[in-house]
Parts: C-alpha cells; structure tokens; sequence
C-alpha cells in the first residue's frame, strides 16, 4: 500500500505519516523497486492506533510508550491503566481550568452594557 492510500485509510495527513516515520512512531517501510514506500496491514493498524490516541489527547511520548506496553504481551494491563489514569487526569485538570475561564468570560460579558470603546467594561477587564 503506497502512502497516499495509508493516508486516506486512516485521515491522516501525509506529512503527518512521513513525521511519524521520522520520529519513530510508525517503522520505516518497505520500499518498493521505484522506491515508493510500501506499507503493510500492520502498519494501518499501528496508524489508526496513534491517530485514535492523538484524538484523545495523548502526547506522542505516551503513545510511544502505550505502543511499547502494547507489543510486551508478558506485561499486564496494570502500566497501560496508569498511562491512561495519569492522561485522564490532565484532561480533567484541564477541563477544570477551562470551566474557570468560561466563568471569567461569561462574568465580563455580562457586565457589558454596549457603551462605547472608551467605558467598555470588557476592555477595562481585559487591561487588569
């Protein structure tokens, strides 16, 4: 499979996929005789693994590392939960952080009375 339909199988950009070659996330692929890359089902597989974890939130050094527990099938579940508990939890410090400037927002907005650019009281917020 060349790259433009690994891309298209996956909704991953091309230079995405090159970038991810390049820093080791996806292996190097076979190369065809023309020297186009070839790839295989596995690697559609592997893709479509980091595309879904990039959808989530997950850095590239988590999914690295989610890809390493991954291919150790001695290894138990109990490392992959605590990468995923530590991920929720930045998600939900981030969420918690977001409501706050939501709250923020909203109280400036509900001070503005629509008067001029001299007396608006979502400018005078903003400055400090």
């Amino acid at each position: 499979m060349r790259i433009s339909d690994l891309a298209k199988a996956t909704g991953c950009h091309l230079e995405t996929v090159r970038y991810y070659e390049r820093i080791g996330l996806l292996p190097p692929p076979d190369r065809s005789i023309a020297g186009y890359r070839d790839y295989r089902d596995s690697d559609v597989e592997r893709l479509r693994f980091i595309v879904r974890n990039r959808a989530l939130g997950f850095s590239l050094e988590e999914i690295r590392s989610l890809l390493m527990l991954a291919s150790r099938t001695e290894l138990s579940c109990t490392q992959v939960d605590g990468v995923a508990r530590a991920h929720l939890a930045q998600v939900e410090a981030k969420q918690r952080e977001l409501a706050a400037l939501a709250a923020e927002l909203r109280g400036m907005i509900e001070t503005c009375h629509h008067d001029t650019r001299a007396t608006c009281s979502i400018l005078q917020s903003l400055a400090g």
